[in-house]
C-alpha cells in the first residue's frame, strides 16, 4: 500500500516538470508571428500596379497592405521601394465579378468578387526573394442590398459599393501580409 502511494506522489512531482521543456514549444498568437529575417526593420510597398480596368482599387488595395504591415507592430512602412530592407510589390492582373444568389424576381443578390494579384516580396538586403506568389487569388462573397443597384461588371460593382471594396482591401491585405510574414 506504501509503495504505491509513493508511486502516485512521484508521478504527481514528476508530471509537471515533464512538462516544463514544453512551455517554450513556440505557441504564439495566430497572424503576429514573422518568418522574417531579424535584418528586416523597414519595408517598402510601392503602389501597386492595376492592369484592369477597375478604377482606383490598387490605390485601396495597396493602402490596407500597408496599414496591416504597421498594425502587425514589427516594421517601419514606406511607400517607397528604396532605402528599404525589403519591397512588397504587386501587381493587380485580374478582378471578375459573378453572382452567386438570387432572388424572388432573379435578381442577384449576392456576387463572389474575385481578384488577382502577382505578389512578390524581396528581401533587399540580399536581393533574395522570400515569398512569391504569381496568381494571388482572393475571392470574396458580397451581399447587394435592395437599394443597390447591382451590375455584373466590376468597376461598376465597386464603384456603386464602396463598403464592398473596402472589405475586400482589408480581407486581401490580412491574407497577403499573414502569407508574406508566416511564410505559408
Amino acid at each position: 500500500m506504501i509503495d504505491i502511494m509513493r508511486r502516485r506522489l512521484f508521478a504527481l512531482i514528476l508530471a509537471p516538470l515533464a512538462l516544463v521543456p514544453l512551455s517554450g514549444c513556440g505557441y504564439s498568437l495566430a497572424g503576429r508571428g514573422s518568418a522574417l529575417p531579424t535584418h528586416i526593420k523597414t519595408i517598402g510597398v510601392p503602389l501597386f500596379t492595376n492592369a484592369t480596368s477597375v478604377f482606383d482599387v490598387e490605390q485601396a488595395l495597396t493602402s490596407r497592405v500597408r496599414l496591416e504591415f504597421i498594425g502587425r507592430g514589427r516594421y517601419k512602412v514606406v511607400s517607397e521601394g528604396s532605402g528599404t530592407d525589403a519591397v512588397l510589390k504587386g501587381d493587380i492582373t485580374g478582378i471578375s465579378i459573378r453572382p452567386t444568389a438570387f432572388d424572388s424576381n432573379q435578381q442577384a443578390s449576392r456576387y463572389e468578387i474575385t481578384v488577382v494579384v502577382k505578389v512578390e516580396f524581396r528581401d533587399v538586403v540580399n536581393d533574395k526573394v522570400l515569398y512569391e506568389n504569381p496568381a494571388q487569388t482572393f475571392k470574396e462573397e458580397y451581399e447587394v442590398t435592395t437599394s443597390q443597384s447591382a451590375s455584373p461588371d466590376p468597376q461598376a460593382f465597386l464603384g456603386q459599393n464602396s463598403n464592398a471594396l473596402e472589405r475586400l482591401s482589408v480581407d486581401f491585405a490580412k491574407t497577403v501580409v499573414s502569407a508574406v510574414l508566416e511564410a505559408f
